[in-house]
């Protein structure tokens, strides 16, 4: 069991999990990674904004009867839809409700900020699951985010896609610092060569760019025996080796503090989202 962390921190973290290309398993890391937080002792709330295969709900076993699209319209509140998932985490599923941030009129943003700002006291993490590559909704979710985690594979698509994805973030929003996890690696000598090719690139034709490297995630067989059985491997085999190292990467994003910005909270992150 992971060593219950103090909560310092004066607004919650709002970090995006994203990748260049669909498959990596990033939905999987994501739901991991905010147990892990969990067992750390952060409130975390995980939004599903993966627009194609919004699909947090179905790795968990869970049955959303709302989403977002039910908050703008005032059907419910956000209490209402988030749902519980395990080790304490909240699940606010979006589906077709992300594509409606742009439309709402400045009576709904206002009521949504209102239930969002509420909700800030309640919780010291947020985890966005975007969906992948380079569309408008995956683009405009990293932005609005204070971090961002990209998830790649040792497949060389997964490298490329993933240095695309960078490259428009960096070149076009001037976004210069990413945390970087390698997810099916079959050692962490594989891991860390997929890290390098990665910098190398990104050294070599970007510029003023940071990449931490936070962890990889090793392939194990037990992942496939959690997802069948609708479990996170956090929660089914905690001591599988997978679930070491969703552990230690959550650990590292705790040490390594929050990037914030002047107005850091998730009232900002939806600003941001409602500038698009």
């Amino acid at each position: 069991m992971a060593k219950k962390a103090d909560r310092h921190q004066s607004s919650p973290r709002v970090i995006c999990i994203t990748s260049g290309k669909g498959g990596v398993g990033k939905t999987n890391i994501t739901a991991n990674l905010a147990y892990a937080l969990a067992e750390a002792g952060q409130r975390v709330l995980v939004l599903d904004a993966d627009l194609n295969l919004a699909n947090i709900d179905v790795l968990l076993g869970l049955t959303p009867r709302y989403n977002l699209h039910h908050v703008f319209t005032g059907e419910k509140t956000l209490s209402e839809v988030m749902i519980p998932g395990p080790g304490g985490i909240k699940i606010l599923p979006g589906a077709s409700g992300i594509m409606e941030l742009a439309a709402l009129n400045e009576e709904q943003r206002l009521y949504f900020l209102t239930e969002m700002t509420a909700l800030e006291d309640k919780i010291d993490v947020m985890l966005i699951d975007t969906g992948a590559g380079i569309n408008d909704n995956v683009i405009y979710f990293n932005l609005a985010a204070q971090e961002r985690i990209v998830v790649l594979t040792p497949e060389p698509t997964s490298l490329t896609d993933a240095y695309a994805l960078i490259k428009v973030l960096s070149t076009r929003h001037n976004v210069k610092r990413f945390k970087i996890i390698i997810n099916m690696a079959l050692s962490k000598s594989e891991a860390m060569d997929v890290f390098r090719q990665l910098y190398k690139v990104c050294d070599q034709f970007l510029e003023t760019l940071s990449l931490d490297f936070i962890g990889h995630i090793p392939y194990d067989k037990l992942l496939t025996v959690a997802v069948r059985g609708q479990r996170l491997i956090n929660e089914k085999f905690p001591d599988a080796e997978a679930s070491v190292m969703l552990r230690q990467a959550a650990a590292v994003l705790l040490s390594g503090g929050s990037e914030q910005l002047s107005d850091g909270n998730i009232k900002f992150f939806w600003n941001r989202v409602f500038e698009r």
